[in-house]
Parts: C-alpha cells; sequence; structure tokens
C-alpha cells in the first residue's frame, strides 16, 4: 500500500564557483581566439575580458612574487613588450581547471609530457609560454583586481544566505528611513527615501584619496 503521506524534497545540490584570472602573453596574442574557444569549451564563462599594453612598471608591480629572481627583469621586459588579453573566467575548480589546460610552466617540457596543453601547442620556451593563470585563491583574486579594478570578487548571496544578508542589514535600513519618511512626509516620497537610504547605506564604502596607474592604450 502506498503511502498518502508528502516525500520529502531534496535540497538542491550547492555548486560552488571559483574564480580565476587568465592571460593571454604577448607571444600567443596572434592566437586569442582559439585559446578563447578552448577556455568555453573547457566549461568556463568568462565574467569580464580586456587586451590592454602593461607598462614595465605595472608588470613589475603584477609579478611582484617574482622580484629578485634571475628571470624577473626578461619576465617585466616580455609582458610589457606587446599587448595581452586579461580574462576573468568562472567555474567550478577554476583555478586548478585552468591550471591543468595551460600545462607545464615549460614549453619544450609540455611539448615532451603534455602536447595537448595550451603551452605545448603556442608556447616557445620558459618565458614565452602563451598563457598566464592563477597559483592560488588569493593569488586570484588579488589578480582579477589588478586587471579589473572593478571587480566584485565577493560571492552573491544566494537562498537562505541571501534572506540572512536581507534581514542583517537590508531590512533595518529599510525599516528605520520608511520610519522617518512618515515622520517628514515629504510632497515626494520616493525621492526622499531613496535619498535617504543612500546616504544612510551602512555599508557604503568610505572614499580615500589614491592614485591611479592609467594603462597605455593599445
Amino acid at each position: 500500500m502506498e503511502s498518502d503521506s508528502p516525500q520529502k524534497k531534496m535540497p538542491a545540490p550547492r555548486i560552488f564557483v571559483e574564480r580565476t584570472l587568465a592571460l593571454i602573453k604577448p607571444d600567443a596574442i596572434h592566437k586569442t581566439d582559439e585559446i578563447v574557444d578552448v577556455i568555453l569549451q573547457s566549461g568556463f564563462t568568462i565574467l569580464q575580458k580586456r587586451r590592454l599594453q602593461l607598462s614595465p612598471e605595472q608588470c613589475s608591480d603584477f609579478y611582484t612574487e617574482h622580484y629578485g629572481k634571475l628571470h624577473f627583469p626578461h619576465l617585466t621586459a616580455f609582458m610589457s613588450s606587446g599587448p595581452v588579453v586579461a580574462l576573468a573566467l568562472a567555474r567550478h575548480q577554476a583555478i586548478a581547471t585552468w591550471k591543468a589546460i595551460m600545462g607545464p610552466v615549460s614549453s619544450i617540457k609540455a611539448r615532451e609530457t603534455h602536447p595537448d596543453c595550451l603551452r605545448a601547442r603556442f608556447g616557445t620556451c620558459d618565458l614565452r609560454n602563451a598563457v598566464h593563470g592563477s597559483e592560488s585563491f588569493s593569488a586570484a583574486e588579488r589578480e582579477i583586481r589588478f586587471m579589473f579594478p572593478n571587480s566584485v570578487i565577493e560571492p552573491i548571496p544566494m537562498g537562505d544566505a541571501a534572506k540572512d544578508y536581507l534581514s542583517r542589514y537590508v531590512s533595518p535600513t529599510l525599516l528605520t528611513g520608511l520610519t522617518e519618511l512618515s515622520k517628514k512626509k515629504p510632497l515626494d516620497p520616493f525621492t526622499w527615501l531613496a535619498d535617504w537610504l543612500m546616504n544612510n547605506n551602512p555599508n557604503k564604502p568610505k572614499i580615500s584619496d589614491g592614485t591611479v596607474v592609467e594603462e597605455a592604450a593599445v
């Protein structure tokens, strides 16, 4: 006999999306379309993409962890020798997946051990190896911000997390604003409330003085 009790609804599986930065280096810039095709066929979403020319100083800042090593001057000179394409990529296990697609750092070794990887196909040596990828989550966050300064790295809340965020941060501020609105009784309540919320946003970022390095146009 079948039970009349409703079946328990199984929660939807959670997919954790990771981000990484990919760079198409000057030596492979003419292969951009082919590399992008590989990226898309590998299940990545391209969140942002830009073509730019880096100055030697910008390359030094980007590769700061290599500072002091013998290859550092050659690296910064090569990376500033022509345009690059920067891509912010997203998918499950994005960092590890992109590193696997790139292959070993040395294009010579890559052709021996991973002949189908991007560095084997489009690179020529350790330095001119076609592509770059973030080494870790913290590196990806820093590098994406470097190439795309306006990027929002923090994950967007979903489901219960979104409800919790609304109850903690949005609802109290909105309730206070509506209370003030009822007291003031302005002629244009919608505009008044919008202005009040802008001025009283508890998460409003603090503005500080800083310098912005202009990137040379391609």
